[in-house]
């Protein structure tokens, strides 16, 4: 308490009453004003003080090379497979460049057909014989066959425009396809039932020509 006098005293001493006045009420603001904010400016963290971190000391690494080994056996290797062969076409009746119809049979000896026939060239018969009918068809109006045209496209044809020969027409382009088409042998049997059905269809054209007279 002397201690704390004597301070006062020196105080007093050494400076007016109105400075220290002055001083007790700037004092008196200044802890009012810590004590209205406490304690927004009291600082959260303490500052740090800085670390020095040793060096450190890394030895070089070997890295060998990496060796990959294929235990892998060799595959077989497949054949191809053989592509399907696209179906070939019936045979066309008519040659490419003969559009216009067969000549006629002559009246005096035997026909083209009835010689291959007699030869015992039985498929090539049956072959002419469909392109003498062919002319037959052609030369009456029933049909215009075209180069490259087929016996089932003229068979097809005919049988629309004149429904009377379709089932005798349709058995000879049977036939034909079974022999040429069908790779199946010929024989007279063929033959004379493929002259029986180009004859019938003859006979329809003529009772129709007739009819139409």
């Amino acid at each position: 308490m002397r201690t704390y006098d004597e301070l006062v005293g020196a105080l007093f001493d050494g400076l007016s009453p109105q400075i220290v006045l002055l001083l007790l009420l700037a004092l008196t603001g200044l802890v009012a004003a810590l004590w209205y904010w406490f304690p927004a400016w009291v600082p959260r963290r303490m500052p740090r003080m800085p670390r020095f971190r040793r060096p450190r000391f890394r030895f070089p690494r070997w890295r060998f090379p990496r060796v990959r080994l294929n235990w892998r056996l060799p595959r077989r290797r497949r054949k191809p497979k053989a592509k399907a062969k696209p179906a070939a076409k019936p045979l066309v009746v008519l040659p490419e460049a003969a559009v216009e119809a067969a000549p006629p049979a002559a009246a005096a000896g035997l026909s083209l057909a009835d010689r291959l026939a007699a030869e015992g060239r039985y498929a090539e018969a049956i072959r002419e014989r469909l392109r003498e009918t062919v002319g037959d068809l052609t030369r009456a109006g029933v049909i215009t066959p075209q180069p490259g045209t087929t016996a089932l496209e003229l068979t097809a044809d005919a049988a629309v425009r004149r429904p009377v020969v379709a089932s005798p027409l349709g058995g000879a382009t049977a036939i034909f396809s079974e022999i040429w088409y069908g790779k199946r042998e010929a024989s007279a049997g063929h033959d004379d039932r493929m002259r029986a059905l180009t004859t019938e269809v003859r006979s329809s054209l003529s009772a129709s020509r007739e009819g139409a007279k």
